[in-house]
């Protein structure tokens, strides 16, 4: 394994500060341009309303037509600089060279599926302006399968990839058993992140967490690139988060959850840190985990078990301030995040693919 302290010199810990930097404020003026403009002209807001959810309904009326679609300055950020810096790299010679970091081995994947999920998202969030709910769960899961597909085919087909490492047990070949292992991890994740947006600055706090866990594991590998490349994830993040904290002036919606979440396990699986998912992104596995009882609940039993789901509503309707459900899921989720990554550090047997 490479050692990581040797090849992240005094450049690499520049470069990764001003990847991070540039992506917070570029975030920050396509933010603006984008809910001064086309927020003003187009007024993209959100239907709230949905059925059979008098208590969601109840609690978030206040905020119809609070606009969507706040994602897309993200991951259109990630894009101009990751794409930017490889154009300076490719038609410029000296440092302008030592600036790229789009590698085929490391972020061209995660940067597809950043661009590819966005775009879906984004699908998904304007038929949502034209009809309320937007797509429905099992179309929605359509379009996850669907996205993950097309990742299965490259990892298994492209990268010659047919192992899983499972933590503390070492490395285990599955042949063609990857293919679905590879869909449901991706499915799951993409699943588990989008049922966490619902309150004013509780996914993008609870992403910045798992990707900082994400972007530690990176580093340990030796993977300079996707380190970097997470680095400008986390400071569009953290844009972002300037302007939906709460009182949020628009949403994420599904075009910034759906490519950050699929961007979550690509690059789990990339670094063969998949199964310690469900420790780094606890909040995302709790309340998918809420919607899913529930909905078994209802199906079997004809009852609900939860007032709300997923499970911040239920907090919200048992009396909790938004900002303090908000905070706390931050907390745990920080919490997971370290303890995932501590995990990670005591197994010497995750070596990462090559």
């Amino acid at each position: 394994m490479i050692n990581p302290l040797e090849s992240f010199n005094i450049f690499n810990l520049v470069r990764l500060f001003v990847v991070t930097t540039t992506a917070f404020f570029l975030n920050l003026f396509i933010t603006y341009f984008w809910t001064k403009v086309l927020f003003t002209r187009f007024k993209p807001g959100k239907a709230i309303e949905r059925p059979d959810t008098p208590i969601f309904n109840s609690l978030h009326k206040k905020k119809e037509g609070t606009p969507t679609m706040g994602g897309l300055p993200i991951w259109l950020t990630v894009s101009i600089i990751t794409l930017g810096c490889w154009v300076l790299a490719t038609v410029f010679d000296g440092i302008w060279g030592k600036i790229n970091f789009l590698s085929r081995s490391q972020t061209l994947l995660p940067l597809g599926f950043l661009i590819l999920a966005g775009l879906v998202g984004m699908t998904d969030d304007i038929v949502g302006i034209f009809k309320r709910g937007g797509l429905k769960l099992g179309n929605r899961l359509l379009f996850f399968i669907g996205v993950a597909i097309i990742g299965a085919w490259w990892f298994y087909f492209k990268l010659d990839i047919r192992t899983i490492v499972v933590p503390f047990l070492g490395e285990y070949t599955i042949g063609w058993l990857y293919i679905p292992y590879f869909i449901f991890i991706l499915v799951a994740t993409a699943f588990s992140m989008n049922e966490t947006d619902g309150l004013d600055g509780l996914s993008g706090g609870v992403f910045l967490t798992i990707f900082a866990a994400l972007a530690a594991i990176a580093f340990d590998q030796g993977r300079l690139d996707l380190t970097i490349f997470l680095g400008a994830i986390m400071g569009a993040l953290i844009g972002f988060l300037w302007f939906n904290i709460y009182p949020a002036k628009f949403f994420m919606g599904d075009t910034g959850v759906m490519a950050l979440g699929f961007t979550v396990g690509v690059v789990a699986l990339l670094t063969n840190t998949e199964l310690l998912l469900p420790v780094i992104a606890i909040i995302p596995l709790i309340e998918s985990g809420s919607v899913i009882i529930q909905t078994i609940s209802k199906k079997v039993r004809h009852k609900k078990i939860f007032p709300s789901t997923p499970i911040h509503h239920t907090f919200e309707a048992m009396g909790w301030p938004e900002t303090q459900i908000t905070m706390r899921f931050w907390m745990i989720n920080a919490i997971g995040a370290i303890i995932g990554l501590v995990l990670f550090l005591i197994d010497s047997k995750l070596p990462p693919f090559k």
